[in-house]
């Protein structure tokens, strides 16, 4: 230990000396009046981008009633994409593997033997040669497994190749395994490939690989037809974001009024939804809002009627609106979030049997429902093993990998 305990108190003391001109009590004020007078619909540039599907309003749940009652759906599937992360090795090459599966409650073991695995490889060297083979069977038919060229970029290889193998595994794993699913499936994060659909707000380099590149528009469109085929068989899909990290409700608050204290949205939705009491947290209930309907940023691109890159959609576009609801856990101070396309939020009835199976699953584990954590720990690849796949590598590519200074310091290559 380098910090020693004469500097603890001196760095405490330091922070002693940033001023608090606002209370606490005043922060949780003005989220009130954000909640009362903003929400019912927050309004941009005069358009609604976060509209009330139902009533503006919020509730709560007591914890041992929501973990008693019998859950709306006798069964559910989850299903998770796990990565290496980015790796880059000296010959020029970025890889990364991900790793998709689905799991059910009550559990399906030859379901959860199912793989989806995806190697994506950037090279600047044009003479590389990294055949497209398709998809190849593997472990007697439970993985599917793919290796894929990404669009060459002069930047951002790193986010490139994680999420082009982040939701090419997830994508392809839901759709191939859709009708084992009889109740309900919750992806473990957002109901859409958040992170590709970021790329038409962040450089040009990248909104133009979304704009003009079939590989990256492939895996958006698996999600549309993802939602298709739910739709057809009348199955609902949701998703279960644990850290959300959405702005869109913090940013347009304050462009409007030129403050909101919040880092994120999640943290707005903390201060209205923590009930307290004599200046103590009550910890008795989940509390929760009702159903939205988001129209911002990346949220509406696959539900405008002149958006979804150019890809057929055989729904209305309103079908494929994002809906969203948010479930505060005051045991953990955690604030989640429910998402659905609208096509299985419309109906109030399949609306609430939604949200109380997730409460239940909430109330039960403390955390994400059954199926979402059994999902994510089947899809994640350990710190061992990816240590392990980056050094087979190494001996496939006869190259080491480029490592930095911190890296080996830190040790963030893994144990």
């Amino acid at each position: 230990m380098t910090l020693d305990p004469v500097h603890f108190d001196g760095i405490t003391r330091l922070a002693g000396r940033i001023s608090r001109d606002v209370d606490r009590r005043d922060h949780r004020a003005f989220a009130e009046t954000v909640w009362t007078d903003f929400l019912d619909p927050l309004v941009r540039d005069g358009d609604p981008v976060v509209e009330p599907l139902g009533e503006h309003r919020r509730r709560v749940v007591d914890l041992e009633a929501a973990a008693l009652q019998d859950p709306p759906y006798p069964t559910q599937h989850g299903l998770d994409s796990g990565t290496i992360n980015p790796t880059t090795y000296k010959n020029g090459l970025v890889v990364d593997v991900a790793q998709a599966a689905m799991t059910a409650v009550p559990s399906d073991l030859e379901l959860h033997r199912g793989r989806t695995v995806v190697m994506t490889v950037h090279s600047n060297d044009p003479t590389l040669t990294i055949p497209d083979e398709g998809w190849i069977a593997d472990d007697e038919g439970y993985t599917r497994k793919r290796v894929l060229r990404v669009p060459q970029v002069n930047r951002y290889e790193a986010a490139v190749v994680h999420e082009l193998a982040l939701y090419l595994a997830e994508g392809k794993h839901a759709r191939e395994n859709a009708d084992v699913v009889d109740d309900v499936l919750i992806l473990d994060g957002p109901i859409y490939p958040k992170g590709l659909h970021s790329w038409s707000d962040r450089q040009p380099e990248l909104a133009d690989l979304l704009a003009e590149d079939d590989r990256p528009r492939d895996v958006i469109e698996n999600y549309i037809r993802l939602v298709e085929r739910f739709v057809e068989r009348d199955v609902p899909l949701v998703g279960f974001v644990k850290t959300p990290s959405s702005r869109l409700i913090t940013r347009t608050v304050r462009e409007t009024t030129g403050d909101a204290p919040w880092v994120n949205d999640a943290a707005f939705f903390s201060q209205v939804l923590e009930r307290r009491e004599d200046d103590e947290r009550l910890t008795d209930g989940l509390t929760f809002t009702g159903w939205y309907v988001s129209r911002g940023g990346t949220d509406e691109m696959l539900s405008a009627p002149d958006g979804a890159f150019g890809l057929e959609r055989e729904l209305a576009p309103e079908a494929y609106a994002l809906t969203f609801c948010v479930i505060y856990d005051p045991r953990t101070d955690t604030v989640y979030r429910l998402e659905a396309p609208a096509a299985f939020t419309r109906d109030e009835d399949r609306r609430e049997r939604l949200l109380r199976q997730v409460l239940a699953g909430v109330a039960v584990q403390r955390g994400p429902p059954e199926a979402v954590a059994k999902a994510d720990a089947l899809a994640r690849i350990g710190r061992a093993e990816t240590r392990a796949l980056q050094d087979s590598l190494e001996q496939t590519f006869d190259s080491e990998r480029d490592t930095t200074y911190d890296e080996d310091r830190w040790g963030l290559l893994g144990e």
